[in-house]
């Protein structure tokens, strides 16, 4: 399955690639080199954090790229959703079962963080409330027969933030 991502979330990741190749991964090698100097490698554990942490960063580069590579690129179209949800746009809920509202934003994957109330458009909330307008009632599936109701009280459009931090693993 491929990752939608806009423009904006590719931007970013090939910026961390940048930074993590030009700048950070000399300094973790050095770290390596020196902690290498420490003794016997079996019993160094200067050594072991060190390799730790460019295995780390060497990884995340891994990742960065396939993601790049797999991606398929969407554009946040206002057009579908001109009254109701969409990308990038801020939705205050109610949740049925505790009538307390909630404010989320609905983000792609790879700038999701619940705590934070950035929702990624393929959970179960934003895909519920994706294309609906505020005052709508919607059913939130959350599989094996379980689901439950939520009320959109507001949307707010938006657009995509590049101050938005891409998350991490």
């Amino acid at each position: 399955m491929y990752d939608e991502l806009t423009e904006v979330d590719i931007q970013k990741m090939e910026e961390e690639i940048s930074y993590r190749t030009a700048v950070l991964r000399p300094k973790l090698i050095e770290d390596v080199q020196i902690a290498r100097g420490f003794g016997d490698l079996s019993e160094n554990f200067e050594y072991k954090c060190a390799k730790r942490d460019k295995n780390r960063n060497d990884s995340r580069i891994r990742y960065l790229q396939k993601m790049i590579q797999t991606a398929k690129i969407i554009q946040p179209d206002t057009a579908d959703t001109a009254d109701g949800a969409g990308l990038f746009d801020t939705v205050v809920i109610v949740p049925a079962p505790t009538g307390v509202p909630q404010t989320i934003r609905i983000v792609t994957t790879l700038r999701q963080d619940a705590l934070k109330g950035l929702i990624s458009k393929e959970s179960p909330v934003a895909r519920a409330v994706l294309g609906h307008r505020a005052g709508e009632v919607v059913r939130v599936e959350l599989g094996e027969g379980r689901e439950y109701e939520l009320t959109i009280q507001s949307v707010e459009k938006g657009t995509d933030d590049p101050s938005l931090e891409i998350s991490g693993y």
